[in-house]
Formats: structure tokens, C-alpha cells, sequence
């Protein structure tokens, strides 16, 4: 009895395709990779030469959409399934691609570096409420051009978990797909069961770039997933209505689709998001707008029609704090995409409009998620009677006695999350004994005890080296003698624990 959150009707929905449709003939999408358009072009699509606008009919998508799996697994370092792709499972990955942290001694925003994701790492791994990691942040301190594979390195050696992660260039993608099969034991193994999922972004409104096409080809044809990360901005770079932000994000899906299908039918893709409204009071783009998780909640119906898996970005907030904005706009948003039955839902731990990072957020929204998954779990049927079978003939009308009952101490952890200690559910004479502290702080102590708990997965020996040996190369072509002493990172990342 999984509890779902429905916007839009079926008839709306096949308007949005309908639409969707007609948007891939006119006006098109500018397709800037040249191998893209000769599969397009190839399947029967008309491309102009001049302005790279391809012409998509309706038949080549729907039978690019009949060879795309309606479901698969990511898999941990051991091999063992653990997030689904498909129907209404739900699953949750801190957000990526964040250019600062949050200190939180300062309560800055620091550029990041190794040790911050390194920090990120380490936390979420011990999170069970996170399914899978990310490449959460960018390291400033390691050159541009390795900047995405670096990334990746790290979360592979510091993490059993899948990984959400992503490439700018279709130089790192092909690197990244050869880092993951150097852990799996060759390309075969990584395309057997897959340890990554790639974020593909196209630019609003309908355009595929080149390395964003590329990188759609060369995933397809490794058989790593693929997940579209389509980012209307409704308003600014997509109609102002929801309903054609969301017309507009489903042709852009398609499109891509399309492409990637192209390159090798039955590779795994996600339809996925990032879709935001445009405020006009501020000129941002508010990832804690209740209206832009309509927007994602509309268009994973849509997905959902096409029985396809899902992807969003919710449960972040704009705020630059972890505060009572953060709370409010990361908890709702995170409840609106669990109730949508959205299968991978990024972004936990980020302020700023995802440009920063916070591990005490990460902390935070852990809770977040617990109370959303147990949201979706619905209310269960424990006992063959509802209510009576816990009433005798000696009850206790001054308060009952079911504290003494075994049937109690059976089913109230089936019944009742209880949270870390992050919630404070004390009484008013605890809570100040305990040194008074809010949620914020609260959060720090356990990031503390986090990190300082935290054991490096133990990875095969050879393989391990033959990883850090092709990162090696990477970083000494892009200029560097050595890649960052992690030991020393490590070092940094637990330094406030043991002050």
C-alpha cells in the first residue's frame, strides 16, 4: 500500500507527449556532436547542416523507446544489488558537482578540495538512508582536466557503495568507464553489473551538446547507465508554465533517448531531472520551490507512463545555512519525491542552489529520508485484529497497559522510526543537561563521531594499485608529479575529532 502523489491526469500526459512530439519535429533539437546526427540522421531524421538542428519524427523515438530496459540494478564494490532502477522503488544519493563546503566552525563557504569529499564520503558511507554516493564535490586542488575522474577515484577507494557521478568531457567519460572496469575485472564485469551511474546533462531549451551526446554514445555502447539530467528552467529557458517546463524536459529525455538508443539498443537509461522554476523576484533558480518539485513529481508521472526508471533532484534547499529554511525546503521536497515513486533522488546535503555541500546537512537529511521511506511504507496490517485483540477483560482505563505487552516490544520497531540522535525527542531538563544544543550542533557531533568510526573498505590488493597507477597517469599528463597524500587528506578530514 505504497502511498502516491499523482498532479497530473492521463489526459494531460498525453498531451505532454503529444506535444513532446511535436516539439522534436518543430522547432527541433540542435544536436552538436557530429556523430549523434548521423545516427539520427541514419535512422531517418532530417538534420541541417548549417544550424545542426535535427528533425526528429515520431516513430524513430518510439522505437528507440521500445528497446530501452524497463528496469536494473546498480550494484555495490561486493556485487550485491542494491538499488533498483524501475517501478516505484525509491532511493537516495547526496547531491554532486558542488564547488564549496560549509564550515562548520566559520560558517563560510570553502572551496573545495579532497579532504571535503573525501569528508562527504566517509559520512555517507556510514548513513544507511544513502543507497548509493556521489561525486559530491569538485576538487580545486587537483588540475581541471582530471577533475571528474579524480572524483570518481576517490569514491571508488573510499566506498563500497554504487555512485552517482558524471563527466564534462567525452575525454573523462571514457576514462571513468576504463576506472570502473579496472575495480570490476575488466568491461564485461562492469557491464554485467554496474557499480556507476553517469548523469547526462542536456542544455535547456533542446539542445544536446557535444560532449553531452558523446558522452550518451559512449555509455550506451560500454553498457554503463546512463541517467538525463534535464534542467528546464521554467520562465527563463523553458515555458513559464509547469505543464511547459515539462513538455519541454520530455523532449528533451527523448531526444536523448533517441541518441542513445541509437548507439547501442538496450543499454540502460534513467529519465531523469534537475527542472526548476525561475524566480522572478530574485533571478535565482530555488531547488526548495515547492513549485520546482511539481515539476519533477509531473514529469516522473510522465516517465512513469512510459514505464521508464526514474531520477530527480529534491531534498536541497537555497538556504546558505543549515537552518530552518534548510529543514523546511529539504524536508518537504524530499517527502514530494518519495511520494512520487521517484526511483534515485539526488541532492541531500546542498545549500546555495547545489552549489555547496554541508556533512552536518548530510547528517540532517538522513532523518529526512528515513521519515520519507517510512512515509512510503505505508501503514502495514500487523495483527488479525486491528485493535481489540490488545483489549482483556482487566484493562486499564487510567491509561491502558500496553507498555507491558509483548506484543508491544515485538512490533514497535516495525511501526516507529526511531531516529539518531540528531532529533531531539528529550524533555526540557535533558535537553539542557546535554549542553543545550540545537539541531545544527547535534549534527556536528555526529559528523565527528562519523568520520572518526569510519574504516576504509578493504579493496583487492592489485586492483587497488592498478587503479591508483591509472589515475597516476592521468594526473601526471594533466601536469602533476603526484596526486594528493590522502593520508595526509585523511588526516585533515578527522583533525576537529580528536582536538
Amino acid at each position: 500500500m505504497q502511498p502516491k502523489l499523482i498532479l497530473l491526469t492521463e489526459d494531460i500526459i498525453e498531451r505532454i507527449l503529444d506535444e513532446a512530439y511535436q516539439l522534436l519535429l518543430k522547432p527541433g533539437v540542435k544536436v552538436n556532436n557530429d556523430e549523434a546526427r548521423e545516427l539520427l540522421a541514419s535512422a531517418g531524421a532530417q538534420v541541417d547542416a548549417e544550424t545542426n538542428v535535427v528533425h526528429i519524427p515520431e516513430q524513430i523515438v518510439r522505437k528507440a523507446l521500445e528497446s530501452v530496459p524497463r528496469e536494473f540494478y546498480l550494484y555495490d564494490y561486493d556485487g550485491n544489488p542494491v538499488v533498483k532502477y524501475g517501478g516505484d522503488a525509491v532511493h537516495f544519493d547526496p547531491g554532486s558537482s558542488g564547488i564549496a563546503m560549509l564550515n562548520p566552525e566559520t560558517l563560510e563557504h570553502d572551496t573545495t578540495e579532497s579532504q571535503h569529499l573525501l569528508k562527504l564520503i566517509k559520512v555517507a558511507e556510514q548513513l544507511p538512508q544513502y543507497d548509493a554516493q556521489s561525486t559530491a564535490v569538485v576538487c580545486h586542488d587537483v588540475p581541471q582536466q582530471i577533475q571528474d575522474s579524480y572524483r570518481l577515484y576517490l569514491a571508488l577507494l573510499y566506498s563500497k557503495k554504487p555512485i552517482v557521478t558524471g563527466a564534462f568531457t567525452n575525454k573523462t567519460v571514457a576514462e571513468m568507464i576504463d576506472m570502473l572496469a579496472i575495480l570490476a575485472g575488466g568491461h564485461d564485469a562492469a557491464r554485467e553489473k554496474p557499480r556507476a551511474i553517469f548523469d547526462v546533462c542536456p542544455a535547456p531549451p533542446l539542445i544536446w551538446s557535444n560532449f553531452a551526446s558523446g558522452n550518451l554514445i559512449a555509455l550506451a555502447r560500454a553498457g554503463i547507465p546512463a541517467e538525463i539530467v534535464s534542467v528546464p528552467l521554467a520562465g527563463a529557458a523553458a515555458p513559464v508554465t509547469l505543464l511547459g517546463a515539462v513538455t519541454q524536459h520530455t523532449a528533451e529525455c527523448l531526444a536523448g533517448i533517441t541518441i542513445h538508443q541509437l548507439a547501442k539498443a538496450g543499454s540502460p537509461i534513467v529519465w531523469g531531472g534537475a527542472a526548476c522554476i525561475f524566480d522572478m523576484k530574485k533571478g535565482a533558480t530555488p531547488m526548495g520551490a515547492v513549485e520546482t518539485a511539481m515539476l519533477d513529481c509531473s514529469y516522473a508521472q510522465v516517465a512513469k507512463s512510459l514505464n521508464m526508471p526514474t531520477h530527480t533532484y529534491l531534498g536541497a534547499t537555497d538556504s546558505k545555512l543549515v537552518d530552518a529554511q534548510a529543514g523546511l525546503e529539504s524536508g518537504i521536497t524530499a517527502m514530494i519525491g518519495a511520494l512520487s515513486g521517484i526511483n534515485m533522488i539526488s541532492g541531500s546535503g546542498m545549500l546555495d542552489f547545489l552549489s555547496c555541500h554541508s556533512a552536518e546537512k548530510l547528517v540532517i537529511d538522513a532523518e529526512g529520508i528515513a521519515m520519507a521511506k517510512r512515509m512510503i511504507a505505508g501503514v502495514q496490517l500487523h495483527t488479525e485484529t486491528l485493535a481489540t485483540g490488545f483489549y482483556d477483560d482487566n484493562i486499564n482505563f487510567k491509561g491502558g497497559d500496553f507498555l507491558k505487552q509483548r506484543i508491544t516490544m515485538q512490533l514497535f520497531r516495525k511501526e516507529q522510526h526511531l531516529p539518531s540522535n540528531v532529533i531531539d525527542r528529550d524533555s526540557m531538563r535533558n535537553w539542557k543537561e546535554a549542553g543545550s544544543l540545537d539541531t545544527f550542533a547535534r549534527a556536528k557531533v555526529i559528523v565527528d563521531k562519523l568520520l572518526a568510526s569510519y574504516s576504509k573498505p578493504t579493496l583487492d590488493e592489485a586492483k587497488e594499485k592498478a587503479l591508483h597507477a591509472f589515475m597516476l597517469v592521468l594526473a601526471q599528463q594533466a601536469g602533476m608529479d603526484a596526486l594528493p597524500a590522502l593520508e595526509n587528506v585523511d588526516k585533515e578530514t578527522s583533525t576537529h575529532v580528536n582536538m
